[in-house]
């Protein structure tokens, strides 16, 4: 049985965790309000994009003239994996379930005879696939030194990937992040970007409506193509900043609430132990005193 400055000590150092966990937590949702209002900000820009290129893309159809980003390779022997997690960790499963999707994704291509390439974005993503997909790794992008996630650092990744593309390392990149949805809701998402996939949204622009385009509908996906890369990469990015910080948030919340509660008993146990060690000695001394 701990001895009561043992059970002091214990106590003291579950506050000190208290703290720590208590601060973290009030840092990750001022964080979150802006993280949150990026990600919600980006949204009605990269689906509106997408509408225009899936209109684009409707009009090329399987004409010879379609961009090789959006016609692809004619194969998807080789696949690219890009997994977006986070540089830090305490964040609940946030980290865990975006590899443990790629990891999924990853066995299930091998399995059916795929070669398999990973490139990461985000320290905690190397980590969790090193061990079982280290030897598929590729690259790693280090956003550790970034304060603010930019538009540049999406343009960054995009340019990497696209002069993969061209210089044909793959046939199909995949991006895998996940989605804010609230506080306690973050949705592992994974996102084909190349070659361009675009599904029919419903309320979208009128299909009876006729555009002339200059220069042609071809041209000019041949133009937004990689700007599509770029945007969404960008909007995973935000979608993961805010995931994050969102994730963490919760977990930092349900750690000082399990701090507390071991301090409660703690407690308790400390204020038995020292009653029955002075009842032990009231014994005693009474033994003694009849004794006598």
């Amino acid at each position: 049985m701990p001895s009561l400055k043992d059970l002091k000590n214990r106590i003291g150092s579950v506050k000190n965790t208290r703290k720590i966990t208590k601060a973290m937590q009030m840092v990750a949702a001022a964080k979150l309000r802006r993280a949150q209002e990026s990600a919600e900000a980006a949204r009605p820009f990269a689906e509106r994009m997408t509408a225009v290129m899936a209109g684009l893309a409707a009009s090329v159809g399987g004409s010879d003239g379609a961009p090789r980003l959006l016609a692809g390779t004619g194969s998807d022997k080789v696949q690219l994996l890009v997994v977006m997690t986070a540089e830090r960790g305490l964040c609940g499963g946030f980290n865990a379930n975006i590899a443990k999707l790629a990891r999924v994704r990853a066995n299930e291509l091998l399995a059916q005879g795929k070669t398999v390439k990973i490139l990461t974005v985000g320290k905690k993503g190397r980590d969790a696939l090193r061990r079982d997909l280290g030897q598929y790794f590729i690259g790693h992008v280090d956003l550790s030194e970034v304060k603010k996630l930019g538009y540049v650092n999406a343009q960054s990744i995009a340019r990497d990937l696209l002069a993969r593309f061209d210089a044909g390392e793959f046939d199909v990149a995949t991006i895998f992040y996940s989605r804010f949805q609230s506080v306690i809701a973050q949705i592992p998402i994974a996102k084909q970007i190349i070659p361009a996939q675009f599904e029919t949204v419903e309320g979208g622009a009128d299909s009876s409506l006729v555009y002339d385009y200059e220069p042609s509908e071809e041209a000019i996906l041949a133009d937004l193509l990689p700007r599509g890369v770029a945007t969404a990469i960008f909007a995973a990015l935000l979608e993961n900043g805010a995931s994050e910080q969102g994730a963490r948030m919760s977990a930092m919340d349900n750690a000082t609430r399990n701090a507390g509660d071991m301090i409660d008993k703690l407690t308790i146990q400390y204020n038995r132990s020292r009653q029955a060690a002075i009842t032990t000695e009231l014994v005693e001394i009474i033994a003694g005193a009849e004794a006598l």
